[in-house]
Protein backbone atom coordinates (compact mmCIF):
# COMPACT_ATOMS: atom_id res chain seq x y z
CA UNK A 1 0.00 0.00 0.00
CA UNK A 2 0.95 3.13 -0.91
CA UNK A 3 1.96 6.37 1.85
CA UNK A 4 -1.32 8.07 3.54
CA UNK A 5 -2.23 11.09 4.42
CA UNK A 6 -0.22 13.10 7.12
CA UNK A 7 -2.28 13.56 10.29
CA UNK A 8 -1.57 15.50 13.41
CA UNK A 9 0.16 13.94 16.26
CA UNK A 10 -2.18 13.24 19.29
CA UNK A 11 0.59 11.46 20.68
CA UNK A 12 2.65 8.43 20.68
CA UNK A 13 0.07 5.73 22.08
CA UNK A 14 -1.97 2.92 20.47
CA UNK A 15 -4.99 5.26 20.50
CA UNK A 16 -3.33 7.91 19.08
CA UNK A 17 -1.89 5.66 16.12
CA UNK A 18 -5.35 4.05 16.03
CA UNK A 19 -6.97 7.74 15.36
CA UNK A 20 -4.21 8.17 12.42
CA UNK A 21 -4.77 4.63 10.83
CA UNK A 22 -9.33 5.18 10.59
CA UNK A 23 -8.92 8.44 9.11
CA UNK A 24 -5.83 7.21 6.35
CA UNK A 25 -8.45 3.96 5.72
CA UNK A 26 -10.99 5.92 4.79
CA UNK A 27 -8.91 8.69 2.61
CA UNK A 28 -6.92 5.54 0.81
CA UNK A 29 -9.96 3.41 0.32
CA UNK A 30 -8.79 0.89 2.50
CA UNK A 31 -12.51 1.21 3.56
CA UNK A 32 -15.10 2.41 1.14
CA UNK A 33 -18.63 1.94 0.37
CA UNK A 34 -17.68 -1.49 -1.70
CA UNK A 35 -15.77 -2.32 1.35
CA UNK A 36 -18.04 -1.27 3.94
CA UNK A 37 -16.28 -3.58 7.01
CA UNK A 38 -12.27 -3.95 7.73
CA UNK A 39 -10.27 -5.24 9.97
CA UNK A 40 -6.68 -3.22 10.82
CA UNK A 41 -3.86 -4.48 12.95
CA UNK A 42 -1.69 -1.88 14.69
CA UNK A 43 1.83 -3.64 13.92
CA UNK A 44 3.91 -1.35 16.23
CA UNK A 45 1.43 -2.64 18.89
CA UNK A 46 2.14 -6.22 18.47
CA UNK A 47 5.68 -5.94 18.20
CA UNK A 48 5.81 -3.92 21.40
CA UNK A 49 3.52 -6.63 23.56
CA UNK A 50 5.60 -9.55 22.09
CA UNK A 51 8.84 -7.66 23.49
CA UNK A 52 6.89 -6.86 26.87
CA UNK A 53 6.44 -10.59 27.34
CA UNK A 54 9.68 -11.66 26.56
CA UNK A 55 11.00 -8.75 28.62
CA UNK A 56 8.80 -9.74 31.88
CA UNK A 57 9.54 -13.62 32.01
CA UNK A 58 13.14 -12.68 31.60
CA UNK A 59 13.74 -9.77 33.96
CA UNK A 60 11.80 -12.26 36.45
CA UNK A 61 13.65 -15.20 36.24
CA UNK A 62 16.48 -12.42 36.33
CA UNK A 63 15.08 -10.86 39.78
CA UNK A 64 14.00 -14.38 41.49
CA UNK A 65 17.83 -14.25 43.45
CA UNK A 66 17.76 -17.84 43.11
CA UNK A 67 21.36 -17.55 41.51
CA UNK A 68 20.25 -19.51 38.34
CA UNK A 69 17.18 -17.50 37.59
CA UNK A 70 18.81 -15.81 35.01
CA UNK A 71 19.34 -18.90 33.11
CA UNK A 72 15.99 -19.95 32.35
CA UNK A 73 15.02 -20.53 29.03
CA UNK A 74 11.42 -19.80 27.50
CA UNK A 75 9.88 -20.27 24.92
CA UNK A 76 6.75 -18.39 24.27
CA UNK A 77 4.62 -19.92 21.38
CA UNK A 78 1.85 -17.91 20.34
CA UNK A 79 -1.65 -19.57 20.20
CA UNK A 80 -2.61 -19.83 16.51
CA UNK A 81 -6.33 -20.06 17.21
CA UNK A 82 -5.83 -16.21 18.16
CA UNK A 83 -5.22 -14.89 14.71
CA UNK A 84 -4.73 -17.43 12.54
CA UNK A 85 -3.23 -15.41 9.76
CA UNK A 86 0.18 -16.14 8.32
CA UNK A 87 1.48 -12.54 8.54
CA UNK A 88 0.72 -12.06 11.91
CA UNK A 89 2.51 -15.31 12.79
CA UNK A 90 5.55 -14.62 10.46
CA UNK A 91 5.85 -11.14 12.61
CA UNK A 92 5.55 -12.71 15.82
CA UNK A 93 8.33 -15.15 14.85
CA UNK A 94 10.18 -12.79 13.54
CA UNK A 95 10.26 -11.35 17.30
CA UNK A 96 11.09 -14.46 19.00
CA UNK A 97 7.77 -15.82 19.98
CA UNK A 98 7.40 -19.94 18.55
CA UNK A 99 3.51 -21.50 17.79
CA UNK A 100 1.20 -23.39 19.68
CA UNK A 101 -1.06 -24.86 17.31
CA UNK A 102 -4.38 -27.37 17.72
CA UNK A 103 -4.84 -28.84 14.14
CA UNK A 104 -3.98 -29.88 11.22
CA UNK A 105 -4.65 -26.46 9.99
CA UNK A 106 -2.95 -24.00 12.07
CA UNK A 107 0.42 -26.40 12.18
CA UNK A 108 0.20 -25.88 8.05
CA UNK A 109 -0.13 -21.75 9.47
CA UNK A 110 2.76 -21.80 11.41
CA UNK A 111 5.07 -23.84 8.69
CA UNK A 112 4.01 -21.21 6.07
CA UNK A 113 5.13 -18.58 8.27
CA UNK A 114 8.25 -20.14 8.69
CA UNK A 115 7.96 -21.51 12.77
CA UNK A 116 10.41 -23.87 12.72
CA UNK A 117 9.32 -27.42 14.58
CA UNK A 118 11.33 -26.84 17.35
CA UNK A 119 9.29 -23.86 18.57
CA UNK A 120 6.01 -25.40 17.54
CA UNK A 121 3.63 -27.01 20.36
CA UNK A 122 1.09 -29.37 19.54
CA UNK A 123 -1.96 -28.97 21.58
CA UNK A 124 -5.46 -30.89 21.25
CA UNK A 125 -8.10 -32.50 23.07
CA UNK A 126 -8.62 -35.17 19.00
CA UNK A 127 -5.50 -35.74 18.01
CA UNK A 128 -5.54 -38.20 14.97
CA UNK A 129 -3.37 -40.87 14.65
CA UNK A 130 -1.97 -39.53 11.53
CA UNK A 131 -1.49 -35.80 13.56
CA UNK A 132 0.59 -38.07 16.22
CA UNK A 133 2.80 -39.51 13.78
CA UNK A 134 3.50 -36.19 11.56
CA UNK A 135 4.37 -34.60 14.77
CA UNK A 136 6.78 -37.16 15.95
CA UNK A 137 8.46 -37.69 12.88
CA UNK A 138 8.68 -33.66 12.43
CA UNK A 139 10.67 -32.89 15.96
CA UNK A 140 7.32 -31.17 17.29
CA UNK A 141 6.36 -31.01 21.17
CA UNK A 142 3.00 -32.91 21.94
CA UNK A 143 0.96 -32.48 25.14
CA UNK A 144 -0.79 -35.66 25.46
CA UNK A 145 -4.69 -34.76 26.56
CA UNK A 146 -5.77 -38.07 27.68
CA UNK A 147 -4.25 -41.46 29.14
CA UNK A 148 -5.96 -43.11 25.64
CA UNK A 149 -4.10 -41.01 23.80
CA UNK A 150 -0.98 -41.65 25.69
CA UNK A 151 -1.37 -45.19 24.91
CA UNK A 152 -1.68 -44.19 21.11
CA UNK A 153 1.68 -42.78 21.68
CA UNK A 154 3.12 -45.86 23.11
CA UNK A 155 2.08 -47.85 20.31
CA UNK A 156 3.95 -45.17 17.42
CA UNK A 157 6.90 -44.75 19.49
CA UNK A 158 7.39 -48.42 20.58
CA UNK A 159 10.85 -49.16 18.97
CA UNK A 160 10.88 -46.26 16.89
CA UNK A 161 12.48 -42.56 19.21
CA UNK A 162 11.60 -39.54 18.21
CA UNK A 163 13.04 -36.30 18.75
CA UNK A 164 9.53 -34.25 19.69
CA UNK A 165 9.62 -33.55 23.75
CA UNK A 166 6.26 -35.04 24.69
CA UNK A 167 4.33 -34.12 27.75
CA UNK A 168 0.72 -35.26 29.56
CA UNK A 169 -1.68 -31.74 29.66
CA UNK A 170 -3.13 -32.20 33.31
CA UNK A 171 -6.31 -30.32 35.10
CA UNK A 172 -5.55 -29.31 38.18
CA UNK A 173 -9.00 -28.72 39.19
CA UNK A 174 -8.72 -25.88 41.06
CA UNK A 175 -11.85 -24.15 39.78
CA UNK A 176 -13.03 -21.64 37.04
CA UNK A 177 -13.44 -18.02 36.72
CA UNK A 178 -16.18 -15.76 35.41
CA UNK A 179 -16.83 -16.75 32.22
CA UNK A 180 -17.56 -20.85 32.07
CA UNK A 181 -16.74 -21.47 28.95
CA UNK A 182 -13.15 -20.56 28.91
CA UNK A 183 -12.37 -21.97 32.28
CA UNK A 184 -10.15 -25.08 31.86
CA UNK A 185 -9.23 -26.44 34.73
CA UNK A 186 -12.50 -27.31 37.00
CA UNK A 187 -13.53 -30.76 38.32
CA UNK A 188 -15.10 -32.04 34.97
CA UNK A 189 -13.73 -30.18 32.29
CA UNK A 190 -13.26 -32.03 29.38
CA UNK A 191 -9.24 -31.12 29.05
CA UNK A 192 -6.48 -32.84 30.22
CA UNK A 193 -5.84 -35.90 33.06
CA UNK A 194 -8.06 -34.42 35.77
CA UNK A 195 -5.31 -34.48 38.73
CA UNK A 196 -7.62 -35.07 41.75
CA UNK A 197 -9.96 -37.86 40.32
CA UNK A 198 -9.70 -40.48 42.67
CA UNK A 199 -6.51 -42.38 41.76
CA UNK A 200 -5.43 -39.70 39.40
CA UNK A 201 -2.18 -38.96 40.98
CA UNK A 202 -0.66 -42.06 41.53
CA UNK A 203 -1.91 -43.15 38.05
CA UNK A 204 0.22 -40.06 36.22
CA UNK A 205 3.37 -41.32 38.67
CA UNK A 206 3.69 -44.39 37.26
CA UNK A 207 2.70 -43.26 33.94
CA UNK A 208 5.90 -40.99 33.81
CA UNK A 209 7.99 -43.94 35.84
CA UNK A 210 6.95 -46.21 32.72
CA UNK A 211 8.02 -43.71 30.11
CA UNK A 212 11.10 -42.02 29.93
CA UNK A 213 10.15 -40.35 27.38
CA UNK A 214 7.52 -37.88 28.94
CA UNK A 215 9.59 -35.13 29.80
CA UNK A 216 7.41 -32.35 29.97
CA UNK A 217 3.80 -31.42 32.12
CA UNK A 218 1.22 -29.00 30.98
CA UNK A 219 -1.55 -27.00 32.78
CA UNK A 220 -3.98 -24.22 31.34
CA UNK A 221 -6.31 -22.65 33.51
CA UNK A 222 -8.65 -20.77 31.83
CA UNK A 223 -8.34 -17.34 30.16
CA UNK A 224 -10.80 -14.16 30.43
CA UNK A 225 -12.37 -14.47 33.24
CA UNK A 226 -9.55 -16.06 35.36
CA UNK A 227 -8.03 -14.12 37.86
CA UNK A 228 -4.06 -14.22 38.17
CA UNK A 229 -4.01 -16.04 41.43
CA UNK A 230 -6.07 -19.01 39.92
CA UNK A 231 -3.87 -19.47 37.01
CA UNK A 232 -0.81 -19.80 39.76
CA UNK A 233 -2.50 -21.95 41.65
CA UNK A 234 -2.80 -24.61 38.63
CA UNK A 235 0.67 -23.85 38.18
CA UNK A 236 1.72 -24.74 41.89
CA UNK A 237 0.11 -28.02 41.42
CA UNK A 238 1.81 -28.81 37.98
CA UNK A 239 5.16 -27.68 39.18
CA UNK A 240 4.43 -30.21 42.64
CA UNK A 241 3.92 -32.69 40.37
CA UNK A 242 6.89 -32.23 38.59
CA UNK A 243 8.97 -32.29 41.61
CA UNK A 244 7.38 -35.84 42.83
CA UNK A 245 8.11 -37.40 39.27
CA UNK A 246 11.72 -35.96 39.34
CA UNK A 247 12.30 -37.23 43.39
CA UNK A 248 10.69 -40.52 42.04
CA UNK A 249 13.22 -40.38 39.27
CA UNK A 250 16.33 -40.03 41.36
CA UNK A 251 15.02 -42.22 44.10
CA UNK A 252 15.03 -45.01 41.11
CA UNK A 253 18.61 -43.37 40.40
CA UNK A 254 18.48 -41.64 37.68
CA UNK A 255 18.19 -37.85 36.72
CA UNK A 256 15.75 -35.41 36.78
CA UNK A 257 13.34 -36.45 33.92
CA UNK A 258 10.52 -33.70 33.84
CA UNK A 259 12.65 -30.81 31.95
CA UNK A 260 9.71 -28.78 30.70
CA UNK A 261 6.82 -27.30 32.52
CA UNK A 262 4.00 -25.73 29.66
CA UNK A 263 2.21 -23.10 32.07
CA UNK A 264 -0.34 -22.53 29.29
CA UNK A 265 -1.51 -18.92 28.16
CA UNK A 266 -5.10 -17.18 29.02
CA UNK A 267 -3.96 -13.86 30.38
CA UNK A 268 -7.22 -12.14 30.64
CA UNK A 269 -7.93 -8.73 28.73
CA UNK A 270 -9.12 -5.22 30.05
CA UNK A 271 -12.34 -4.43 27.44
CA UNK A 272 -13.02 -1.63 29.16
CA UNK A 273 -10.36 1.39 28.01
CA UNK A 274 -6.73 1.73 26.25
CA UNK A 275 -4.95 0.37 29.73
CA UNK A 276 -3.45 -2.95 28.96
CA UNK A 277 -3.59 -4.70 32.53
CA UNK A 278 -2.90 -7.16 33.66
CA UNK A 279 0.49 -7.05 32.65
CA UNK A 280 2.29 -10.09 30.74
CA UNK A 281 4.76 -9.10 33.84
CA UNK A 282 1.99 -8.76 36.39
CA UNK A 283 1.24 -12.71 35.97
CA UNK A 284 5.14 -13.62 35.96
CA UNK A 285 5.11 -11.65 38.87
CA UNK A 286 2.25 -13.86 40.61
CA UNK A 287 3.51 -16.93 39.09
CA UNK A 288 7.39 -16.17 40.80
CA UNK A 289 5.38 -15.70 44.53
CA UNK A 290 3.27 -18.46 44.37
CA UNK A 291 5.78 -20.82 42.77
CA UNK A 292 8.98 -19.94 44.07
CA UNK A 293 11.03 -22.91 42.17
CA UNK A 294 9.57 -21.89 38.64
CA UNK A 295 12.44 -19.12 37.72
CA UNK A 296 15.37 -20.97 39.43
CA UNK A 297 16.88 -22.15 36.33
CA UNK A 298 15.43 -26.00 36.98
CA UNK A 299 12.75 -25.93 34.57
CA UNK A 300 12.75 -24.79 30.55
CA UNK A 301 9.11 -22.69 30.96
CA UNK A 302 6.75 -22.91 27.67
CA UNK A 303 4.16 -20.20 27.99
CA UNK A 304 0.91 -19.99 25.54
CA UNK A 305 -0.87 -16.68 25.17
CA UNK A 306 -2.96 -15.38 22.38
CA UNK A 307 -5.45 -13.27 22.98
CA UNK A 308 -3.50 -10.73 25.29
CA UNK A 309 -0.84 -10.07 23.07
CA UNK A 310 -2.72 -9.15 20.15
CA UNK A 311 -6.07 -7.84 21.27
CA UNK A 312 -5.30 -4.35 21.52
CA UNK A 313 -3.91 -4.05 18.51
CA UNK A 314 -6.72 -5.12 16.40
CA UNK A 315 -9.60 -2.35 15.55
CA UNK A 316 -12.73 -3.57 13.04
CA UNK A 317 -13.78 -0.29 11.07
CA UNK A 318 -17.39 -0.46 9.06
CA UNK A 319 -19.41 1.99 7.14
CA UNK A 320 -22.47 3.26 8.52
CA UNK A 321 -25.48 2.25 6.09
CA UNK A 322 -28.48 3.61 7.61
CA UNK A 323 -29.91 4.98 10.77
CA UNK A 324 -33.52 4.74 11.83
CA UNK A 325 -35.49 4.42 15.03
CA UNK A 326 -37.66 2.19 17.07
CA UNK A 327 -39.29 2.97 20.30
CA UNK A 328 -37.20 6.06 21.24
CA UNK A 329 -33.84 4.77 20.33
CA UNK A 330 -31.55 5.82 17.33
CA UNK A 331 -29.85 2.82 15.50
CA UNK A 332 -27.04 2.55 13.63
CA UNK A 333 -27.21 -0.22 11.28
CA UNK A 334 -23.29 -1.21 10.29
CA UNK A 335 -21.63 -3.65 8.63
CA UNK A 336 -20.24 -5.15 11.63
CA UNK A 337 -22.49 -7.56 13.25
CA UNK A 338 -22.13 -11.46 14.64
CA UNK A 339 -20.31 -12.36 11.51
CA UNK A 340 -16.63 -10.08 12.76
CA UNK A 341 -18.47 -9.94 16.30
CA UNK A 342 -20.02 -13.41 17.40
CA UNK A 343 -18.98 -13.43 20.71
CA UNK A 344 -19.82 -10.11 21.76
CA UNK A 345 -22.97 -10.46 19.53
CA UNK A 346 -24.22 -13.80 21.76
CA UNK A 347 -22.61 -13.38 25.10
CA UNK A 348 -22.24 -9.40 25.47
CA UNK A 349 -22.23 -9.66 28.86
CA UNK A 350 -19.03 -11.61 28.90
CA UNK A 351 -17.29 -9.84 25.66
CA UNK A 352 -18.56 -6.10 25.65
CA UNK A 353 -16.36 -4.20 23.58
CA UNK A 354 -16.09 -0.71 23.55
CA UNK A 355 -17.46 1.77 19.82
CA UNK A 356 -15.79 4.55 18.73
CA UNK A 357 -16.97 6.39 16.54
CA UNK A 358 -15.77 8.59 13.47
CA UNK A 359 -17.55 10.29 11.25
CA UNK A 360 -17.67 10.12 6.90
CA UNK A 361 -13.90 11.49 6.62
CA UNK A 362 -12.48 9.20 9.43
CA UNK A 363 -12.43 11.91 12.17
CA UNK A 364 -13.45 11.35 15.38
CA UNK A 365 -16.91 12.56 16.71
CA UNK A 366 -17.40 14.23 20.44
CA UNK A 367 -21.00 15.74 20.03
CA UNK A 368 -22.81 14.72 23.49
CA UNK A 369 -23.39 10.98 24.06
CA UNK A 370 -26.83 9.89 23.48
CA UNK A 371 -28.41 6.22 24.04
CA UNK A 372 -27.79 3.99 20.64
CA UNK A 373 -27.41 0.64 19.15
CA UNK A 374 -24.96 -0.21 16.76
CA UNK A 375 -27.12 -3.23 14.31
CA UNK A 376 -24.74 -5.41 12.35
CA UNK A 377 -26.04 -6.74 9.05
CA UNK A 378 -27.17 -10.25 10.12
CA UNK A 379 -30.84 -11.38 9.40
CA UNK A 380 -31.38 -11.49 13.24
CA UNK A 381 -32.97 -9.59 15.46
CA UNK A 382 -29.94 -9.94 18.50
CA UNK A 383 -27.32 -8.92 15.89
CA UNK A 384 -26.39 -6.17 17.74
CA UNK A 385 -22.84 -4.96 18.58
CA UNK A 386 -24.03 -2.54 20.73
CA UNK A 387 -27.33 -2.01 22.88
CA UNK A 388 -28.42 1.27 24.13
CA UNK A 389 -24.68 2.69 24.55
CA UNK A 390 -24.52 5.96 24.74
CA UNK A 391 -22.23 7.41 21.79
CA UNK A 392 -21.66 10.84 19.86
CA UNK A 393 -24.68 10.60 17.69
CA UNK A 394 -24.07 8.27 14.69
CA UNK A 395 -25.44 9.20 11.03
CA UNK A 396 -25.37 7.23 7.67
CA UNK A 397 -21.72 7.62 6.09
CA UNK A 398 -19.95 7.41 9.60
CA UNK A 399 -17.92 4.40 10.73
CA UNK A 400 -18.16 3.03 13.52
CA UNK A 401 -14.21 1.04 14.88
CA UNK A 402 -14.93 -2.30 17.25
CA UNK A 403 -11.95 -1.80 19.67
CA UNK A 404 -9.47 -4.79 21.12
CA UNK A 405 -10.91 -6.97 18.67
CA UNK A 406 -6.79 -8.15 17.49
CA UNK A 407 -7.95 -11.77 18.47
CA UNK A 408 -10.57 -13.81 18.02
CA UNK A 409 -12.67 -11.30 16.33
CA UNK A 410 -11.59 -10.60 12.18
CA UNK A 411 -9.88 -13.47 11.76
CA UNK A 412 -12.85 -16.13 13.00
CA UNK A 413 -15.59 -15.25 10.56
CA UNK A 414 -19.15 -16.45 11.44
CA UNK A 415 -20.88 -17.31 7.71
CA UNK A 416 -24.24 -16.30 8.64
CA UNK A 417 -25.89 -15.04 5.80
CA UNK A 418 -23.00 -15.79 3.37
CA UNK A 419 -21.45 -12.75 4.15
CA UNK A 420 -17.91 -12.68 2.63
CA UNK A 421 -14.54 -12.41 4.67
CA UNK A 422 -13.45 -8.87 5.04
CA UNK A 423 -9.66 -7.98 4.80
CA UNK A 424 -7.18 -7.53 7.20
CA UNK A 425 -4.68 -5.07 6.95
CA UNK A 426 -1.51 -4.14 8.99
CA UNK A 427 -0.65 -0.33 9.61
CA UNK A 428 2.60 1.48 10.45
CA UNK A 429 2.53 5.13 11.87
CA UNK A 430 5.34 7.23 11.16
CA UNK A 431 6.29 10.44 11.85
CA UNK A 432 6.61 13.15 8.54
CA UNK A 433 8.85 16.22 8.43
CA UNK A 434 6.60 19.53 8.29
CA UNK A 435 7.32 23.10 6.68
CA UNK A 436 8.41 25.45 9.53
CA UNK A 437 5.73 26.81 11.77
CA UNK A 438 3.24 23.64 10.80
CA UNK A 439 2.94 20.84 13.03
CA UNK A 440 4.07 17.54 12.88
CA UNK A 441 2.33 14.95 10.57
CA UNK A 442 1.92 11.04 10.79
CA UNK A 443 1.77 9.25 7.58
CA UNK A 444 0.34 5.76 7.60
CA UNK A 445 1.33 2.84 5.49
CA UNK A 446 -0.59 -0.13 5.08
CA UNK A 447 -0.08 -3.71 3.91
CA UNK A 448 -2.68 -6.44 2.98
CA UNK A 449 -2.42 -9.27 5.88
CA UNK A 450 -5.48 -10.88 3.89
CA UNK A 451 -7.45 -9.65 0.82
CA UNK A 452 -11.47 -9.49 1.39
CA UNK A 453 -13.01 -12.88 -0.17
CA UNK A 454 -14.61 -12.29 -3.35
CA UNK A 455 -18.16 -13.32 -4.39
CA UNK A 456 -15.91 -16.16 -6.98
CA UNK A 457 -14.75 -17.57 -3.42
CA UNK A 458 -17.40 -17.66 -1.76
CA UNK A 459 -19.34 -19.32 -4.41
CA UNK A 460 -16.45 -21.93 -4.79
CA UNK A 461 -16.70 -22.18 -1.12
CA UNK A 462 -20.26 -23.09 -0.78
CA UNK A 463 -19.83 -25.98 -3.63
CA UNK A 464 -20.41 -23.92 -6.75
CA UNK A 465 -16.63 -24.94 -8.23
CA UNK A 466 -15.66 -26.78 -11.24
CA UNK A 467 -15.63 -30.26 -9.45
CA UNK A 468 -19.07 -29.82 -7.18
CA UNK A 469 -21.38 -32.54 -7.53
CA UNK A 470 -24.34 -32.69 -9.47
CA UNK A 471 -27.36 -33.55 -7.01
CA UNK A 472 -29.56 -34.08 -9.82
CA UNK A 473 -27.79 -36.80 -11.02
CA UNK A 474 -28.35 -38.74 -7.56
CA UNK A 475 -31.70 -41.17 -7.59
Amino acid sequence: MGQGDGEQDGGAGSAARRAAAVRAAVRQGIVTAHRPVVGLLDVRGIREAAQALRAAFAETAAGTGAGTGAGTDVLHAFAVKAAPLVPVLRLLADEGLGAEVASPGELALARAAGVPPGRTVLDSPAKTTAELREALASGIAVNADSREELARLDVLLAGRPSASPIGLRVNPQVGGGTIGALSTATATSKFGVALRDEGARAWLLRAYAERPWLTRIHAHVGSQGCPLELMAAGVREIHGLAEEVNRARRAAGGGRQVDTIDVGGGLPVNFASDEATPTHADYARVLAAAVPGLFAGDYRLVTEFGRSLLAKSGTILARVEYTKSAGGRRIAVTHAGAQVAVRTVFAPEAWPLRVAVFDAEGRAKEADPLPQDVAGPCCFAGDLAAANRLLPRIDAGDHVALLDTGAYYFAHHYAYNTLPRPGVYGYAVHQQDAPPRESSRQGVRFATVRPPQTLDELVAESGGGAHAADLSALR
